[in-house]
């Protein structure tokens, strides 16, 4: 029965869901694509071969099961493709929006080898859990047991909520603390609504509130509340702040040029309803400006998307290497070349012009021989210099973590030569008794999907701690 539901892909093509017209979707932040109908969902999940060596499955961080909760898509049996998916993913419906299913799960599928077209994996995964909240599927958080010891969580962003949603459900008691006024980190602040409406991130706010999470916002550690307070209050703590800091450039102090993350959350607090002083001032605001964004990741996507949304005048965005080479996913780059952005490939800036910016000094490029990473080098042409003018200029040159010992005046919590914080690479266990770390701030700036599985495997190396605790205290 099942056979016969599966391995359509040679008679089914490959169909993602329909996306709006770029000249409608660039006119507000409403997420691009629409919902799978149930009947295309079944029908473009059916199209897996079910293979016996799932290489989706592999290539996914968090190891989705994900050939089984096809089947069951194909089969209309939607409630338990749910209850599958949600056992190794604590928010699918937020994985299958913003996870870059092409460098992963999809780019990895064996019937995209044999030239079919990769199952459209991300999109169906969306439509399950998007499902399972319409219809009452998704339960509520009640442990079996209350158990009395607590754990403290210093960031509410992809790898701190996982691990909370995680300890919640075996009775922990869970406290997260975090800078802004709104848990979510990222995907609340960092990354725009047309990929992930904000409305899917606080419905999970609300299940872990409910759940009897407890959260703790506009708490900066180290001013606030010192980081030995926290770890005093609680039997463990998990450190998942993630990492802020901007790269930055030199002579970059004038203004109009700025952080992409200070863009994106003004954009983002806007579509909230918020009272933003910077954005109504038009300091980050594109609104009738020549935009030019620095850097070729998918955080330099949101922000030549956003500002096409914003109304600028002109969008551009300069990155050293050429389209091959850019780390950002390639879906997104399309997504704007079509709403109007235009890339400089081969492009690297070398200085700005006038206080404010009127202009980025652009130096042109060429590949050269591969560097020590196997990619090739960039190679400055010489003598090819112009000016790019631009009102504003956003910096996405990726992020680096902040000093968090001397950030919070903490002895013992050893960190890499990097930056990051120094952890047990199965455990997420520090330096530091009780204390664990996980995502970002323990790998670098990553994916969501890494900072998810981080967070889920660091409560379940809590759980372990803190059952070895009571065992000592029994004793």
């Amino acid at each position: 029965m099942a056979g016969q539901k599966m391995l359509k892909f040679t008679q089914v093509s490959r169909e993602m869901p329909e996306k709006r017209p770029p000249n409608l979707r660039k006119e507000d932040f409403g997420e691009i694509y629409a919902e799978y109908a149930r009947e295309k969902a079944a029908e473009q999940a059916s199209r897996c071969s079910q293979c016996g060596v799932p290489y989706c499955q592999t290539h996914c961080p968090l190891h989705n099961n994900i050939p089984d909760w096809l089947r069951l898509t194909a089969e209309g049996r939607l409630q338990e493709a749910y209850e599958i998916s949600q056992v190794t993913n604590t928010f699918p419906e937020i994985c299958g929006r913003i996870c870059p299913q092409d460098r992963l799960c999809e780019g990895n599928c064996v019937i995209e080898q044999s030239g079919h077209g990769t199952v459209t994996i991300g999109s169906v995964e969306k439509y399950i859990t998007d499902t399972a909240f319409e219809e009452g599927w998704v339960q509520p958080i009640r442990p079996h047991a209350e158990r009395s010891e607590s754990v403290g969580i210093i960031g509410a962003g992809p790898g701190g909520l996982a691990a909370a949603d995680m300890l919640r459900r075996q009775g922990v008691q869970v406290t997260v603390y975090d800078r802004y006024d709104r848990g979510g980190g990222l995907l609340t602040y960092g990354i725009p609504g047309f990929k992930l409406e904000k409305d899917i991130v606080m419905q999970r706010m609300a299940q872990l509130e409910d759940g009897g999470v407890q959260f703790v916002l506009n708490c900066n550690v180290g001013e606030d509340l010192s980081f030995d307070a926290i770890r005093g209050k609680h039997d463990a703590v998990l450190i998942a702040t993630g990492v802020y800091k901007t790269r930055d450039l030199p002579d970059s102090g004038a203004d109009g040029i700025v952080d992409a993350i200070d863009y994106l959350t003004a954009s983002n607090r806007k579509s909230f309803g918020d009272d933003v002083p910077e954005f109504d001032s038009g300091e980050l605001n594109a609104e009738g400006k020549r935009i030019v964004v620095i850097g070729g990741g998918d955080t330099a996507m949101d922000c030549v998307r956003t500002a096409i949304r914003q109304g600028a005048e002109s969008v551009k965005c300069l990155y050293r290497r050429d389209r091959a080479n850019m780390p950002g996913s390639q879906r997104e780059v399309q997504n704007a070349e079509e709403e109007g952005v235009e890339f400089v490939w081969l492009a690297a800036p070398n200085g700005f012009e006038g206080d404010p910016v009127t202009g980025v000094k652009v130096q042109k490029m060429r590949l050269g021989a591969p560097d020590a990473t196997g990619r090739q080098a960039p190679e400055l042409i010489e003598g090819s210099d112009y000016v790019e003018g631009a009102d504003i200029v956003i910096k996405a040159l990726g992020f680096e973590p902040e000093d968090l010992p001397k950030l919070w005046g903490v002895d013992g919590l050893e960190v890499t030569r990097w930056g990051t914080v120094k952890a047990d690479f199965n455990t997420g266990a520090t330096s530091l008794d009780g204390v664990f770390a996980a995502g970002d701030i323990v790998r670098g700036a990553s994916l969501v999907v890494w900072a998810i599985r981080d967070g889920r495997d660091a409560a379940t190396a809590m759980l372990e701690y803190l059952g070895q605790a009571a065992t000592v205290a029994a004793e």
